[in-house]
């Protein structure tokens, strides 16, 4: 069994990741996380989200879920970034590096990157 002062210094360390499910952002990224998503790589993508949110000190403006299925299997990973008042922007064949572009560009500056996009892929 841990001491209390062990399981503290364990939930300090592991606080920046609770971002991930937290926070009054008016922006929501969602990572799809069914099986089909966590097959092609999602898990290192919803990770290096939740990194560079911290990171780039958006936890107040941007929160970070995980969802099941989102239906376009073959497009996985996928993020799907959700504002108010603008469309849904959804960002397929995601990987952690792309990611950290999109929460560079996107979340921080507010411009989406296009090429990322599922209506770019189905050009």
């Amino acid at each position: 069994m841990k001491t209390l002062a062990e399981l503290q210094a364990i939930r300090d360390r592991m606080k920046d990741s609770v971002v991930m499910r937290s926070g009054s952002g008016n922006i929501r990224a969602v990572v799809g996380m069914a099986t089909c998503g966590i097959a092609a790589g999602a898990r290192p993508v919803l990770s290096a989200l939740v990194e560079e949110v911290n990171n780039l000190h958006l936890n107040e403006k941007v929160t970070v879920t995980q969802t099941g299925c989102i239906g376009i299997c073959r497009y996985e990973p996928i993020v799907e970034v959700f504002e108010a008042d603008k469309e849904k922007v959804t960002y397929v064949n995601m990987t952690a590096e792309k990611v950290r572009r999109v929460a560079k560009e996107h979340l921080r500056d507010g411009k989406v990157v296009e090429e990322y996009t599922i209506g770019a892929v189905e050009k």
